[in-house]
């Protein structure tokens, strides 16, 4: 029988990795005024210039860290 590739605790940092990320992107939308030529100073607010790209990076350091880490083996 094969091994699955990872155990249950890896899968669920994946999947925490991956909502972290999607929150970042849901946050970082938005922000667009209804006419095109007047310009919408709420682009540059802190939701989206600061939070969005920092919960992005953490979702991608979670992935990694999911991926990489090993779990740790009775065997050894």
């Amino acid at each position: 029988m094969k091994q699955p590739l990872f155990e249950s605790r890896n899968y669920k940092l994946i999947i925490a990795g991956i909502a972290l990320i999607a929150l970042g992107f849901i946050l970082m939308s938005g922000g667009r005024s209804e006419d095109p030529t007047i310009f919408n100073p709420e682009i540059y607010n802190f939701r989206r210039i600061r939070l969005a790209p920092f919960l992005i990076l953490l979702g991608l350091g979670l992935q990694v860290y999911a991926i990489l880490s090993r779990s740790k083996s009775k065997d050894e």
